[in-house]
């Protein structure tokens, strides 16, 4: 049984490390900040040490046997139910996936504080903070050009007057390649609807390809979007 002023500081740890990493998500606003991962923290480590202090009168009785391991067990998959209430799925782009991250991982600090590994807590959130703040630079540099949104173009075109393949042409024009083409039936009786998406070429500017397109015969409307 842990004496009362090791229950206390263990407690008081867990809530000091959840906020620095809490810090890190509120000043960027996030839906799970400061108080959230504090309090994850908080609980973690209270898990912890319920389930290897909470049960020591029982294991006194005879044939009774416990794993003191099983509560704490329950903090890492109970944990991904508050990490999915983070996750959003807006414009097709999933939004929210390192917050997850983040809260499930500060509910592994308060289960080595609860569990009186200090030292692990503290170079675990240094290393939290260190990839949630120091690393973003970096992976924005290294893979902005990857993650860049892909150019969905939008024709209203009369079928009588151009072709699929003068519009190919076009696009090869401005140094994109067609990806993938729908066609639906427009409002009058001769015109289609196009929704072409290309690969995005770092050197081509929407203006330009635009462009392009409107000096197709038969092209009567354009709009632009990214997917």
């Amino acid at each position: 049984m842990l004496p009362e002023h090791q229950i206390i500081l263990r407690l008081v740890v867990a809530a000091v490390l959840g906020s620095i990493v809490g810090i890190e998500r509120e000043r960027l606003n996030w839906v799970a900040g400061l108080r959230t991962h504090m309090l994850v923290c908080v609980g973690s480590a209270l898990f912890m040490i319920v389930s290897f202090c909470g049960f020591a009168d029982v294991l006194t009785k005879e044939h009774v046997a416990l794993d003191p391991s099983r509560v704490a067990a329950q903090v890492v998959s109970g944990i991904g139910f508050l990490g999915a209430g983070t996750i959003v799925l807006r414009s097709k782009v999933v939004r929210g996936l390192t917050t997850a991250a983040s809260l499930w991982t500060v509910a592994a600090v308060g289960l080595a504080v609860g569990g009186g590994l200090y030292v692990a807590a503290a170079t675990a959130t240094g290393l939290i903070v260190i990839i949630l703040a120091g690393l973003k630079p970096m992976e924005r540099r290294l893979f902005l050009a990857r993650r860049r949104q892909t150019p969905l173009f939008i024709l209203i075109i009369d079928r009588r007057e151009t072709s699929l393949f003068a519009i190919e042409l076009a696009l090869e024009a401005a140094n994109l390649h067609l990806q993938r083409i729908l066609i639906q039936h427009g409002k009058g009786p001769d015109e289609d609807r196009l929704q072409i998406t290309v690969d995005h070429a770092l050197n081509t500017s929407v203006l330009s390809v635009t462009e392009q397109l409107r000096r197709i015969p038969g092209v009567r409307e354009i709009s632009h979007t990214l997917s």
